[in-house]
Order: C-alpha cells, then structure tokens, then sequence
C-alpha cells in the first residue's frame, strides 16, 4: 500500500519513550532534548502544532535515587516518579525555553479522561495553550496513580490525547526501526491490524519502560478508530519528525480507517470508565454488529457490576469477549428486572419506561 500522511497535518501528538529520554546511567539525555525541541521550533514555523506526551519521570528518579533497574513496587515507582517529574520538567521548560518556545506541565492520571466532564475540561485547556502558541507537556500522574485508574503505558495515553484533540497524526518514538517482520526488516505500512500484526509484537519490555511493541499497536487501533494516522518510529534517528512530515519512508505506518467514531463514540469507547457488564445472546450480538442496531432488553442474559443511568458499559457475549461498549438507559437494578423481556414488558413491570432501548445506537460503539 502507498505511504499517505495527511497532506497538512495541522496538530499532531508526539510520545518520547523513557528508554530514548535516558542515558545509561538513567540520566535525562538533555542533547537529544535539545535536538527535539529544534523540531518542535520547525514544526510550529511549519504552522503545525505538537504536544508531546513523556515518558521518563520514573527514569529520571531512577537516576537521582542511584536504583539499577524499574522499581516493581507501587509505592517505590511513585517515590521514583516524585523524584523525577521536577527535574524533568525543568529540563524541558529550561531547553524549550532557549528555543523561544513557553511549556506547560500537564498530568494526567486515567480518571480524568473516564468522567466526561473532566475530559472536556481537559479537552478545553489544551486548546487554550496551543492558542498561546504554547507546547503542552503530557505525563501520566505517576505519583498518584494506582493499579486502578492507571493507563498501563504512555503508548495508550499518547493515542487517547490524540483522540481528545482531534489530531492528525500520533508520532511514537522508541528504541526500535518499527513494527519488524519474523526476519527482522520493518514493514513500511499496516493498512489494517490483524491478529497476524498483533502476532508480530512480541512481548518485549525495557528495564526502564511498561509497554513495548504491543501497546503500540493498541494505541494505534485508538488511533485507527478515531481517524488518525499513527507511526512508530526510531527516536534516535537525526532529525526523526521532520524526515517523516517530508514523507520519508521513516518507521511503520498504521493507516486509519475510512469511516472513523465521532467525538462522543471515541470517548466511549477508549476513555470511558467501565461500570459494568451486559452479556447479550447470539442474536443480540449479530443485531449490534450487523444491523446497526440499538441493545433491547429482550437479548439481555445476565449482568455483572453495579450501575446507575448514564454510565458505560461493557457489552459481551455469552463467551465472555467484549464487543462493544456503550452508555446505559436503566440500571443495573432495574435491568435486572426486565433482561429477556420485550420492550412492551417494560412499564408494566417497572411502572414506567424511559426508552425502549438499553443502549441506543448513537451511543454504542463497536470495539
């Protein structure tokens, strides 16, 4: 397939991995800062504007704290994250600012995409710094994050902050050409990820890091969803982010989809938080993914978790695979009462009816 970026991509997302932020003795490598915020200055002149997500604050206290490896310990990595989070900001701000360049510290933990109105205040900040002609700095709030509300890697949290602001292109630099093939030469282009892509990941990890091949590529299916191209490419490369915006053949290429979600389907399908649980029969599932079809009582089987209107659910069959999630009409108690039955059945039951549908169409997304 033909390597196509946007033809002006005019807001892009830009995640920097701890493994390339650090040298070998897990000290910040303020040269390769230095080189990326050169790009940065080109890329705003090219009127484009980045965010950057980091990683690296446990890597940086790493450092400061004279520990050998990631520590395994929640307590000790927030410690570690404590530690390193001010002085890698300072270094940031201090070598942006030699580049005329204003940043911004933002820390997220996943709770505050989950609830929508934190996310949209998210959301709102965000566009007000780029206003200012200021470069937002992203990190996942590690000292205060638990198993949790945490997002697992910044990889996820780089793809959900493309979503949220509606960019064009996610960039992941890492220690890595790419997505390899078995014979180690990297593929160019993904058009659609297959299980036979996700076979290619491997399990790799770092000392440093959590993620690895794998989260790549399910921070670009978030990126396929929502519309955005999302490449994976070798942060050390000279010059890295402008070589791909020329349309260099830099790194690998997954290609978003055709029809991508709107706004409020991306949340619901990457950012919300999960209350619950629907197991729907066979017909129910080929109804929602087939027919484009609202969630009636009468597919409903049985329910799991405790739920009040308005919140998300995960939506399976009866072999326990999830596959779809959506924002619920009754709760759980109610649903309780009128799982398997026709819609008719609902206010004689209940002694009202709010809707016919469980979870409406517009408000169901397909995972």
């Amino acid at each position: 397939m033909e390597r196509i970026l946007p033809a002006r991509p005019g807001r892009i997302v830009v995640k920097v991995g701890t493994k390339i932020l650090t040298s070998k003795n897990y000290s910040l490598d303020k040269a390769w800062i230095k080189n990326l915020a050169s790009q940065f200055i080109s890329l705003i002149n090219k009127k484009i504007e980045p965010i950057l997500v980091t990683s690296g604050a446990i890597g940086a206290g790493m450092g400061i704290l004279g520990l050998a490896s990631r520590p395994k310990l929640l307590p000790d990595q927030q410690a570690a994250a404590a530690v390193g989070q001010g002085q890698l900001m300072r270094i940031y701000d201090t070598i942006f600012k030699q580049h005329s360049l204003n940043t911004a510290q933002i820390l997220l933990t996943r709770e505050d995409l989950s609830v929508r109105k934190r996310y949209l205040n998210a959301k709102n900040t965000l566009f007000t710094l780029l206003n200012y002609k200021v470069v937002p700095i992203i990190n996942e709030n590690d000292t205060v994050s638990v198993d949790e509300i945490k997002f697992g890697d910044n990889d996820r949290l780089s793809a959900l902050v493309a979503s949220l602001i509606h960019a064009e292109l996610l960039i992941i630099l890492s220690d890595v050409d790419g997505l390899y093939t078995g014979k180690k030469a990297v593929i160019p282009v993904v058009e659609k990820i297959t299980p036979e892509i996700e076979g290619l990941a491997g399990k790799y990890t770092s000392p440093l890091g959590t993620g690895g091949m794998a989260s790549k590529i399910e921070a670009a299916k978030v990126c396929a969803a929502s519309g955005i191209s999302c490449i994976v490419a070798n942060g050390r490369l000279p010059n890295v982010l402008l070589k791909i915006l020329e349309g260099k053949s830099v790194g690998t290429l997954f290609c978003p989809k055709q029809q991508s979600l709107r706004a409020l389907k991306r949340w619901i399908g990457f950012s919300a938080k999960i209350s619950g649980q629907i197991f729907v029969d066979q017909g129910a599932k080929e109804a929602l993914t087939s027919k484009n079809r609202s969630l009636l009582p009468k597919g409903i089987v049985k329910l799991r978790g405790t739920f009040t209107t308005g919140d998300t659910v995960s939506i399976k069959d009866l072999e326990n695979q999830e596959f779809a999630r959506g924002l619920v009409n009754y709760s759980s108690e109610e649903l309780a009462k009128i799982k398997g039955q026709n819609t008719e059945r609902i206010k004689t039951i209940l002694g009202y009816k709010y809707y016919d549908e469980v979870v409406h169409r517009d408000n169901l997304v397909i995972l």
